[in-house]
């Protein structure tokens, strides 16, 4: 067992046990209603309100790590009554205190949590242990002093004593983590209700926020590795700075993908998954290839420049650098055909060209074969044509110029 997934499961047992004990002690009373009453009417909507100030108005919270809210989990209606959410994460820079972010964008009904906790340090909202957070909301917890260490793994526990659903997820998380009740604990690669934890850090520079597809969240990487190129780019960086990963497989830029798994489209989610993040300096937007390749396809090159312009304007307005990357090649891939490489090279010729973004990293040709260059080089390939295996997304993140991302003051320190 790897040894970052080996410390994981050792914290979410003995968060379990934990867990477990207390719900054997006060279920009963839970259940029957003598908790302390969830914030409700003028207090609940003050406290969903909190993200309206900036999120680094301290001068001290970073991102340390994030997951931008996919979709309502399926057959989950009433969510998961008496069951707590272990959510394993992994830290990019560390901090002298956290506080998390629940998210119940997807729900239709209120979401009650009455135990929170961070590697089992309580955690309150208001000073309080229960919350209720609105459907369509999200909520910020208070300060918790707890020591999080930079790259590093992370449980953060969330129960939910009522029924109310649909659950907010991330699926496809590439990270164990575990689902629990009285009757046991249960593993999953689905992240819920947490879509972010901040740390207070006083000397990091900021956090790097990535906004991308299913190429930025992972696909085709190892389990519990941390081989993301977001994660090889923190380790580059000396976990100095917080690297938030917003990636969301299937991702479109331009519009909604037909399935409904990818998430919101990036032109919508903009605004809460990449300029609210916690400490955010630099942004790195990576999409485009979805909507080249994904049905219904965007036959016109310029509609994806413009978009990715206004992203960029829009960033720039809230004084963030932008740096963006070049569209990958998914030759072989079953949805391929001449023309819609066409529309990827169109792209990346204004990419390159200087008229999108402050600066790019040259994604394809730092994945592409030589001899084949519209296609992936067999050593980075998955196994479809389109996604990268470990060895791919760590020459995607060694690639990564640091002056371009972090600024050149920066990136000469390492």
């Amino acid at each position: 067992m790897p040894r970052r997934q080996g410390y994981a499961l050792l914290i979410a047992l003995v968060a379990g046990t934990a867990v477990l004990a207390a719900a054997m002690a006060f279920g009963t009373a839970l259940i029957a209603g003598e908790r302390q009453a969830p914030l409700t009417g003028t207090e609940a909507n003050a406290a969903a309100h909190s993200l309206a100030d900036p999120a680094d108005s301290s001068g001290a919270w970073v991102a340390t790590w994030t997951a931008a809210p996919v979709s309502g989990e399926p057959n989950t209606a009433h969510g998961y009554p008496g069951r707590t959410f272990r959510n394993i994460v992994h830290t990019s820079v560390g901090g002298d205190a956290a506080r998390i972010t629940l998210s119940n964008l997807f729900g239709t009904t209120p979401l009650v949590i009455d135990r929170a906790s961070v590697d089992t340090r309580p955690v309150t909202f208001r000073g309080r242990p229960t919350v209720t957070v609105p459907a369509g909301r999200q909520i910020v917890s208070d300060p918790v002093t707890v020591t999080v260490a930079p790259d590093a793994d992370l449980v953060v526990s969330l129960r939910t004593p009522r029924a109310g659903g649909p659950v907010t997820q991330h699926p496809g998380s590439h990270r164990t983590s575990y689902l629990a009740d009285t009757r046991g604990t249960w593993s999953t690669t689905t992240w819920r209700h947490l879509t972010a934890v901040d740390v207070r850090n006083a000397t990091s520079p900021g956090a790097i926020v990535v906004i991308g597809d299913s190429l930025t969240a992972g696909s085709g990487s190892t389990t519990d590795a941390d081989n993301r190129w977001p994660d090889v780019l923190a380790d580059r960086l000396h976990h100095r700075y917080g690297v938030a990963n917003q990636g969301i497989s299937g991702n479109r830029l331009l519009r909604e993908s037909p399935s409904g798994r990818g998430g919101p489209r990036g032109t919508h989610r903009f605004e809460r998954d990449a300029l609210s993040v916690a400490g955010a300096k630099t942004l790195i937007i990576a999409l485009g290839i979805n909507d080249v390749q994904l049905a219904p396809q965007e036959s016109d090159p310029g509609r994806i420049v413009a978009a990715l312009r206004a992203l960029t304007e829009r960033a720039h307005a809230r004084g963030l650098r932008v740096v963006g990357t070049t569209l990958t090649p998914f030759q072989g891939f079953h949805t391929w055909t001449p023309a819609r490489n066409d529309v990827r090279l169109a792209v990346n010729k204004q990419i390159r060209a200087g008229r999108v973004f402050d600066d790019y990293l040259d994604f394809d040709r730092t994945v592409r074969d030589p001899y084949a260059p519209d296609r992936i080089l067999p050593a980075y390939d998955s196994g479809d044509r389109l996604h990268f295996n470990d060895t791919g997304y760590r020459a995607l993140g060694r690639s990564i110029d640091l002056d371009a991302v972090s600024g050149a003051a920066m990136a000469h320190m390492f």
